[in-house]
C-alpha cells in the first residue's frame, strides 16, 4: 500500500509539472514583452488572426512572430468568424486565415474557432452548417482545429446536444479562477474533457502587457 501511494504521488507530480499557464490577448506585444511573461510563468499564447468584420488581424499575426522570436514554441491562433451576409463563406475565411499565417511565416499549432454569442442568427441549423464549414476549411489546409466555447454559448448558437465538433479539442471558457480542466465542467456538445481552460478574463493589471485572458492546460 505504501509503495502504491508513493507511486501515485510520483505520477501526480509528473502530471502537475507538465501543466502550463498561458494567455490570449489582442494588444500589440513585443519580443521583450514575451520574455517578461516567460519570466512570470507563462509559456503558451493564443493570438487572434481573423477579425469578426472579415479581415486579418495583423497585430495578432505579428504577436505570434514576436512570441517565437522570444523563444516561445507553443503558439496558437484563433479566428473570430465574420457572420454578415456580405462575408466570405466560412471555409474560405478559415483558409484565408491559414494562408496568411503561412505567408507571413507565423508558426502556430492549432487554429481555434471562437464560437461565442455576439451576432449569430437564431437559426441553429444554419449555425451548425456554418461551423461545419469553418471546420472543413481547416481540414482543407491540413491544420489542427479546435473550438473555443462554453455550454451557454454552444447551447444558444447550435443547441446543447449538437455533437458536430465533438472530435475536436475544446478550449473551455469559464472564468472560475481554477487552474485545472475539471472544476465546474459538465459534458456538453459531445465533449467529455477539456484541452484548454480559460479560467480568467480581462485581467486587471496583468504582468508585462496591457491585455490578457489567462489559460491553463494539463
Amino acid at each position: 500500500m505504501v509503495k502504491m501511494l508513493a507511486f501515485l504521488t510520483f505520477v501526480l507530480l509528473i502530471h502537475c509539472s507538465n501543466a502550463k499557464i498561458g494567455f490570449d490577448g489582442i494588444a500589440s506585444m513585443s519580443p521583450n514583452d514575451f520574455k517578461c511573461l516567460s519570466n512570470n510563468g507563462y509559456s503558451f499564447f493564443v493570438a487572434r488572426a481573423w477579425k469578426s468584420y472579415g479581415n486579418y488581424d495583423e497585430t495578432g499575426i505579428q504577436n505570434i512572430k514576436n512570441a517565437r522570436a522570444a523563444g516561445w514554441t507553443d503558439t496558437d491562433a484563433y479566428i473570430f468568424p465574420c457572420l454578415e451576409s456580405s462575408c466570405a463563406p466560412p471555409a474560405n475565411q478559415v483558409e484565408a486565415t491559414i494562408d496568411q499565417l503561412r505567408a507571413e511565416q507565423a508558426e502556430f499549432g492549432t487554429l481555434w474557432l471562437d464560437i461565442e454569442r455576439y451576432a449569430w442568427p437564431a437559426d441553429q441549423q444554419h449555425n451548425r452548417d456554418f461551423i461545419t464549414g469553418l471546420i472543413q476549411g481547416a481540414k482543407n489546409r491540413n491544420v489542427n482545429v479546435g473550438v473555443y466555447t462554453n455550454y451557454n454559448n454552444w447551447a444558444a448558437i447550435v443547441g446543447g446536444s449538437w455533437t458536430g465538433a465533438q472530435d475536436l479539442p475544446l478550449w473551455w471558457a469559464d472564468w472560475n479562477g481554477h487552474q485545472d480542466v475539471t472544476t465546474g465542467f459538465s459534458s456538453f456538445g459531445g465533449w467529455t474533457k477539456v484541452a484548454v481552460h480559460q479560467y480568467s478574463g480581462d485581467l486587471k493589471n496583468p504582468p508585462c502587457v496591457s491585455d490578457m485572458d489567462q489559460n491553463y492546460k494539463p
